[in-house]
């Protein structure tokens, strides 16, 4: 399977009490059986009321296989952050820890968030974090009713928080606890005792068959994990945590199972059949008898799971001394201060989780889970996925990722501008790029001061003043067939925006970015004629890097081509296609047009067929199609009515406006009106990279347009 693509598997709860860390655990399991490379990945933990940690799931794996992944972010830091509006930042920060467990794996089981009151954000960070991950999401369900009424609606309703049941990327659901006890409130419950009666119960035919959510093709049922006694079987220690009971003798409590729990009051002729192996007895203080029986059964080789004495009371010190030999047998003997029956009622009422010490229950469980999954499934995992979709967490990691392995040194004209300040401080202290400030020292320090900024010592403060001189001789040079003499040159480098410009010509920094109060024009001119485009590039296009909801895309030319004509137009596909690629979007083009496919006439379209033609034949290894519309381009159900042929029609990532008109007002009403954060405009065909910043950009906008920079040096 390593050849294929690497596949996510997100596990979302349908409700509480489905057993959805076991699942997650046999899931891992069934994959390992299966040779497939698997590897798990808990985002957030949480931490049940009573739960003092340490987080279940993740330390179950850790100590039942080989995987050491990494410690899930606490719920409550998650909320910490959504509550400060840096839910981009925690989502970069769940990429960076699937990165950590996902390593070489082929899939990577992910265990999601259980909705309740107490953990209000749950629903929210499962679509959020399954979207960033590009995940396949399975459900996690378990019946409490005998008409499955209940869990059908479930299903649906999960569901549709992922798209719905016809979603490809909404692959089942796997069914737990099938036949569980349960109680009045479908609350699970231990049932040492009594099985349900088989004409209770439900046939993993019935299952198949009566969930409706089942009957669309594309959502399956993927595992009928049926109830097994053994699997509700605690130990002796676990009922005595339950019941806060006073350990007298402790025995063997830590590795004993109780199997029935038998309330003991009758005389010890009539009740020797409690006197079994795993027999857990409810005694009553004043019934040293029933003790006395239960010591001889122990000397006898009968492995009793314990004795309980209720009602406050235990043996007197001589009773102890009589016992001496029972209790090196390891027979464990507690006292509880409840009497008998209230005892008893209280032990089906226990915490149905398995403790993260009861590696024998855990090993079991986790076997019996794997093999319930279905192998067909399993098998099929990592072919025929959708479409990759690399989604705006994925993305901003990727950036920052690629950005510090560069190391590169941007240069930033605005540097006492606040917001290229806070960036700077920022990109530096991450590690994101090595950044130079352009600027008066002291002013910029001043300015740091005003906005709280803890400057980093290893920013470069450069004073203009300083460094003008320099550069004169580069400039006369460069320009001279303008006409330009000292003079003038001294007087254009008074401009931070040329004088970083040719910081960036000379070698001595590797990229530069601005824009933040100057215009683009003033970003770009100086870039154009001092650095001037790469050889086989005719000229410089820009393109935004648009971070819509479900995945990044990347629009192109909105910023500096009015008009550009067929030849033009194909040039930008391409280099727009190897910028897509060079971020790790999967390039698939779509020129944009008023009509779709043969529909339409006219100069502007048919300038897009041309620029459509030219750039297949310059690049036939591309997925290239136009003219297109908008919405035949984006969405899938236009496509399959507008273009059902096309390779790109409903899932294109590269969109190529006819002009700078088109292009401009699209990006920013898309951005403005579906709140979409756009990086950009990036600069491509340039010898070096200089980008420019909107004049209302945020810190965040330009902390990733120094990273975007930093990987193109490399380029």
């Amino acid at each position: 399977m390593s050849a294929l693509r690497k596949q996510c598997i997100y596990l979302v709860p349908t409700g509480t009490g489905v057993g959805l860390t076991s699942v997650s655990m046999g899931l891992v399991r069934a994959l390992d059986r299966s040779g497939i490379k698997a590897a798990f990945f808990k985002p957030v933990a949480q931490l049940f009321r009573g739960d003092t940690g340490p987080e279940r799931s993740t330390f179950v794996i850790r100590n039942t296989t080989e995987l050491n992944p990494p410690q899930p972010i606490s719920y409550a830091e998650v909320v910490r952050e959504l509550s400060a509006d840096r839910s981009d930042q925690l989502m970069e920060r769940i990429m960076e820890l699937y990165h950590q467990a996902s390593q070489d794996a082929d899939v990577v089981v992910t265990e999601g968030l259980i909705s309740m009151d107490e953990f209000e954000h749950a629903a929210l960070l499962n679509r959020t974090i399954a979207r960033a991950l590009d995940a396949s999401v399975v459900l996690v369900g378990a019946p409490v009713n005998q008409h499955l009424d209940q869990l059908d609606t479930e299903l649906r309703n999960t569901a549709s928080e992922f798209g719905g049941l016809e979603s490809e990327r909404t692959l089942g659901a796997i069914i737990n606890f099938v036949n569980a006890p349960r109680d009045n409130d479908g609350k699970l419950r231990i049932d040492i005792n009594e099985p349900a009666p088989e004409a209770e119960r439900i046939s993993i035919e019935r299952l198949r068959t009566s969930l409706t959510s089942f009957s669309k093709d594309s959502f399956r049922l993927l595992g009928c994990v049926p109830w097994l006694q053994r699997m509700a079987v605690p130990r002796t220690i676990d009922i005595a945590q339950h019941l806060n009971a006073r350990v007298i003798h402790e025995g063997e409590m830590k590795t004993r199972r109780a199997m029935k729990v038998f309330l003991c009051a009758r005389t010890v002729a009539n009740i020797t059949y409690v006197y079994q192996a795993g027999a857990l007895l409810l005694i009553p203080y004043d019934r040293m008898d029933l003790f006395l029986g239960a010591c001889m059964a122990a000397r006898n080789g009968v492995p009793l799971a314990g004795v309980i004495f209720t009602s406050a009371g235990e043996p007197s010190p001589e009773i102890m001394k009589l016992c001496k030999t029972a209790f090196e047998t390891g027979l464990p003997v507690l006292a509880v201060t409840t009497d008998s029956y209230t005892t008893a009622t209280r032990i089906p009422r226990m915490n149905m989780e398995v403790p993260i010490d009861d590696i024998e229950r855990i090993e079991d469980g986790m076997n019996h889970v794997a093999s319930q999954i279905s192998r067909s499934w399993i098998a099929s995992l990592g072919q025929n996925l959708p479409e990759p979709r690399l989604s705006p967490a994925a993305f901003r990691y990727r950036l920052v990722q690629l950005a510090r392995a560069a190391n590169k040194r941007i240069v930033l004209p605005e540097g006492g501008e606040p917001r290229t300040l806070h960036a700077a401080n920022i990109c530096q202290t991450r590690g994101i790029a090595r950044c130079v400030l352009l600027g008066n020292p002291e002013t910029i320090r001043e300015t740091a001061e005003q906005q709280g900024i803890d400057l980093h010592p290893d920013i470069t403060l450069l004073d203009p003043a300083t460094i003008r001189d320099q550069y004169i001789d580069v400039l006369v040079e460069l320009r001279k067939h303008k006409g330009l003499d000292r003079t003038m040159a001294a007087s254009l480098l008074e401009d931070n925006i040329p004088l970083a410009t040719l910081m960036l010509h000379q070698g001595h920094v590797d990229g530069l970015v601005a824009g933040a109060v100057h215009t683009t024009a003033q970003t770009v001119r100086p870039a154009l004629q001092l650095i001037k485009s790469r050889p086989g590039n005719n000229f410089v296009s820009s393109l935004f890097f648009m971070l819509l909801p479900e995945q990044v895309c990347i629009y192109a030319d909105c910023a500096i081509h009015e008009n550009p004509d067929a030849a033009a137009l194909a040039e930008i596909a391409l280099q727009s296609a190897d910028s897509a690629t060079a971020f790790g979007i999967e390039p698939r083009v779509a020129m944009i047009s008023y009509s779709t496919g043969e529909s339409g006439t006219g100069s502007d379209v048919e300038k897009v067929r041309e620029a459509t033609r030219l750039a297949k034949e310059k690049r036939p290894d591309l997925l290239i199609d136009g003219p297109l519309q908008y919405d035949a381009a984006s969405t899938l159900s236009v496509a399959k009515t507008k273009a059902p042929d096309s390779p790109v029609a409903g899932r294109a990532t590269v969109y190529i406006f006819p002009d700078l008109n088109t292009g401009n007002t699209t990006y920013k009403a898309v951005q403005r009106s579906a709140k979409v954060v756009s990086i950009g405009p990036m600069l491509q065909g340039l010898n070096k990279p200089v980008n420019d910043l909107s004049r209302g950009a945020l810190v965040e906008d330009i902390i990733y347009t120094i990273a975007l920079t930093a990987i193109q040096s490399t380029q």
